[in-house]
């Protein structure tokens, strides 16, 4: 096996195939030791059923989102927090990465530090040629290198592409930016923001304490097509830390996060095989992706390994089975569901959409957390949605039932803040 790719997902699905008993390679321009330096967080029974609350550097109890308009009177009802009554868990990135690395290495896993640039396939393997003319084989070959991938072809798609941007600071600040001890998953509050930008897309704030005076901020926005500029965000922060009297003594650390939310499905019928971002595996609604490849790579590993078993299996129909493993029918569906429902979303302004959040977390809460991870299936999504559909506002059914608006795509704004 072949694995294109250097970050989480690579890791990942490196060390599920070395779980199975595999041989496996791995190609990227960059090492694998490489610090990561995004954030990864996952609800705490996420982490807890996949065993591996150990990787956790923080977990939180106090989980709060906010969907009023906010005001700068903290008696006005508007400003109450809504609880979320479940744990939330910020990954340790190096723990996590240390993880796949000490499982790859103890099964000698073979690292290229070299760019793959073109691909050949024969009937039973596949043949990597490499910016310094290596030539790689593998039966197999999965491209988890990311948003862009290497080689994995993607199917075209009518509507816009949009973008999750985030900016962020882990800060030391005083006085405190939220609650000691807190996250803040979503905070819509706008009461920071002029009259004028109330009319543009809406942005919210995820927060968590980190202790010791430290806490990460950072200014999100859902999705956009094209993705709002950092530069937006970055003011959208400050000002609502300038109104809240939150100042920054010292930052450790700026974070910038572009990602597509949601793209086509890759093509299903092609010889390699993607994962991670390069698989279509973000979860158009949530934006979430870690704990979908931590369980989602053992099952593809496995149905690799077992197809293996056969000497006569063809590299064509490892990939079908590979592809049928990792998107079968009803999780291509349940896409397809997350898909629309995101497009409907990014027509509305902040008021419809702070209406609708709060009516989304008054689903019962198996209901909002199998839909944010999602861990529910066909059935009970569409259940969910009839439910939320019954409890929002007038003006949220009104604007789901509104035709979605279409705009300029992901991919040129990717380009442009390169």
């Amino acid at each position: 096996m072949l694995v294109v790719g250097a970050g989480p997902a690579s890791l990942c699905i490196a060390a599920a195939l070395l779980d199975q008993g595999l041989e496996v390679g791995a190609v990227a321009p960059e090492s694998p030791q490489t610090p990561w330096q995004n954030t990864y967080g996952i609800w705490g029974q996420e982490v807890d059923a996949l065993g591996l609350q150990h990787l956790l550097q923080h977990r939180w109890s106090d989980t709060v989102s906010h969907f009023g308009r906010g005001a700068r009177d903290p008696a006005d009802p508007a400003n109450a927090a809504l609880a979320h009554n479940r744990d939330y868990g910020l990954f340790d990135k190096a723990r996590l990465q240390q993880h796949w690395l000490e499982r790859s290495s103890a099964s000698e896993l073979r690292w290229w530090r070299d760019s793959a640039t073109a691909i050949e396939h024969a009937s039973d393997h596949s043949r990597v040629t490499t910016a310094s003319g290596s030539e790689l084989k593998a039966r197999l070959v999965i491209d988890a290198s990311g948003h862009r991938p290497a080689f994995v072809r993607f199917k075209p798609t009518p509507t816009a592409v949009a973008g999750q941007a985030a900016y962020g600071v882990v800060a030391r600040f005083s006085p405190p930016p939220i609650a000691p001890g807190q996250f803040v998953f979503m905070d819509y509050r706008c009461d920071h923001l002029s009259p004028a930008q109330r009319q543009e897309p809406p942005t919210f704030l995820y927060a968590m304490d980190l202790g010791d005076d430290v806490y990460f901020v950072e200014e999100t926005s859902l999705a956009l097509a094209p993705a709002m500029p950092f530069a937006v965000l970055k003011q959208r922060l400050q000002q609502r830390l300038q109104q809240r009297g939150a100042v920054i003594e010292q930052i450790q650390h700026e974070e910038f996060c572009l990602f597509p939310m949601n793209p086509p499905l890759p093509e299903l019928r092609q010889r390699v095989v993607g994962f991670g971002g390069s698989g279509g595996m973000v979860h158009p609604a949530s934006g979430f992706m870690v704990g979908s490849l931590l369980r989602r790579a053992p099952d593809l590993a496995s149905t690799i390994a077992t197809a293996l078993e056969d000497s006569t299996t063809s590299g064509e129909q490892l990939a079908t089975l590979a592809w049928q493993t990792l998107w079968p029918r009803p999780l291509q569906l349940k896409r397809e569901f997350y898909r629309f429902g995101l497009q409907k979303l990014m027509g509305f302004d902040e008021q419809r959409l702070r209406h609708h959040f709060h009516a989304f977390f008054q689903l019962p809460d198996p209901l909002w957390y199998g839909f944010l991870t999602n861990t529910l299936d066909l059935g009970e999504l569409a259940g969910a949605m009839a439910r939320l559909f019954a409890l929002a506002p007038w003006d949220v059914r009104a604007g789901l039932l509104l035709p979605a608006q279409s705009s300029a795509g992901f991919s040129d704004q990717l380009s442009n803040d390169d």
